[in-house]
């Protein structure tokens, strides 16, 4: 079980975190956002379009990416849960990563000229998977750090709402800043990212960005270091067979179980629509890009709800009861618009009561989002606490970054079923709003309306079997203190 110097020598009377404490957390989350945002809307587009990299070839170095990560970031969990110095088992990596994440980000948009298809396509492949496992360097330790900062129910979850509240900051701001500033329409490139040169000064501005926001949450946070918890004295060295016992541990807690069943349902419905979102809005509504624009809105104000909610909605009813809720809310708004025009109580298409239903539906669905993102992270630090009770040590790392696996691999598996969506109802390529078959549009709008809606209601029934309570909770954190204070015994009478 380990000695007095084990997990939780950080006492459960702590003070309050200070605000300050909260946004240095919170904005490590905008600087990943700021790169992998921008890796994904931007870099299959400069290799397949501007490069000239043949689709397939670009989306399975990003694919490969996903995979690789994935699998990469429960082993950096059990390194940093075990790993023991004078500036914690978080920091070091945290630390360590900033600088090989704008190196990898910068040689993305910045390849050597004069490459073929396979070494263009080996190049990009090495950049962003050294780009997405440094990030995970430094994310899947910062989670866990979240999970740590804090014994209090609520309070945990303010953190993980400024963490939310930030990964929003995060890429609206890098959108806002790319598409005014940079890649700005041109008589010669009426679509400014088809533009080659602003890609060079763009990768700087993002890559520095994201490197100073990185360092500064790491350094701003390292005050936190003597009261966050220790591995204990005994626990061993990270090894392969260590490792698997780590992952045994946490997929023996019958609630973590739950909640990745949970994430499984809803990561798959949100890769299918993430990726069909812009097709209905193009096709289905037929919106220019312009009226695109207002969904910002939407997703300010759900962001902004959620930060402001969350926190209150956990001191007022359990996480299970928001979580259920947040889940049912994830599931249906989203699609709910799609909904009501297949059941003809939607206005039509250039209606200006259109946008506004819509942008409403929107802020519905990122709050919704959102809150159930902050629930569950808020949440996983309550599993932990059981987990320290059962085994004697703390397993953020762990439990943070099993889950990140699940999500990537299986929203990649959804954006792979949208994409064979695509497929099945043989949607046309380069196709103009308004000229594609109305028996297609609507093939369409029953993916993204009633049949992506299935997973997400399995979804809300798995998160509803976690059954950890306030009062759960409360005895729990109770135990854990008298845990601590027999090993303080126990080490003074030794």
């Amino acid at each position: 079980m380990g000695d007095g110097h084990s997990v939780g020598d950080a006492s459960a009377e702590a003070p309050p975190l200070r605000l300050r404490t909260k946004l240095a957390f919170g904005i490590g989350s905008a600087a990943e956002t700021i790169a992998l945002f921008s890796l994904s809307s931007y870099g299959l587009l400069y290799y397949n379009q501007v490069l000239g990299l043949p689709g397939w070839m670009a989306g399975l170095a990003i694919s490969l990416s996903f995979v690789i990560d994935g699998f990469a970031d429960p082993i950096i969990g059990s390194l940093s849960d075990r790993t023991r110095s004078k500036w914690g088992r978080r920091h070091p990596y945290m630390f360590a990563a900033p600088i090989p994440i704008a190196l990898f980000f910068f040689a993305i948009f910045n390849p050597p000229a004069g490459l073929d298809h396979n070494a263009l396509f080996a190049w990009f492949t090495c950049s962003v998977v050294g780009l997405r496992v440094s990030m995970g360097v430094f994310h899947t330790p910062h989670l866990a750090l979240g999970g740590e900062l804090s014994h209090s129910y609520i309070e945990r979850s303010q953190v993980m709402a400024w963490n939310n509240f930030s990964t929003w900051i995060g890429g609206t701001a890098i959108s806002l800043i790319a598409l005014t500033f940079f890649f700005k329409a041109t008589p010669e490139y009426p679509r400014g990212l088809l533009n080659p040169e602003p890609y060079l000064p763009f990768s700087i501005l993002a890559a520095v960005s994201a490197m100073a926001i990185l360092f500064a949450s790491s350094w701003f946070t390292r005050d936190q270091i003597p009261r966050l918890p220790k591995p204990p004295a005994d626990q061993a060295p990270f090894s392969p067979f260590e490792f698997l016992k780590d992952i045994g541990k946490v997929l023996a807690n019958r609630n973590y179980v739950w909640l990745l069943a949970g994430l499984f349902a809803a990561s798959l419905m949100l890769g299918v629509r993430e990726t069909l979102n812009l097709y209905v809005a193009t096709y289905y509504w037929e919106l220019s890009s312009e009226l695109l624009r207002w969904y910002v809105v939407g997703s300010a104000a759900g962001f902004v709800a959620a930060l402001l909610l969350t926190p209150r909605l956990h001191g007022r009813w359990s996480k299970r009861r928001i979580i259920i809720w947040s889940a049912l809310g994830n599931a249906i708004f989203p699609c709910l618009a799609v909904l009501l025009r297949l059941s003809g109580f939607m206005f039509e298409n250039g209606d200006p009561r259109l946008l506004i239903t819509l942008v409403t539906f929107s802020a519905a669905s990122y709050g919704s989002g959102a809150i159930l993102s902050i629930s569950v992270l808020s949440a996983l630090a309550d599993v932990a606490d059981e987990n320290e009770v059962k085994f004697g040590l703390r397993q953020e790392g762990v439990l943070y970054s099993t889950r990140a696996l699940f999500a990537k691999l299986d929203t990649a598996v959804g954006a792979a079923l949208a994409g064979l969506v695509l497929t099945l109802i043989a949607f046309p390529e380069r196709a103009k709003p308004g000229t594609v078959a109305p028996e297609i549009v609507h093939q369409l709008a029953l993916f993204m309306g009633p049949i992506s809606l299935i997973p997400g209601l399995i979804a809300v029934l798995l998160y509803a079997q976690f059954s950890i309570s306030k009062h759960d909770h409360a005895a729990t954190r109770a135990r854990i203190s008298d845990l601590h204070r027999a090993r303080a015994v126990a080490e003074q009478e030794g």
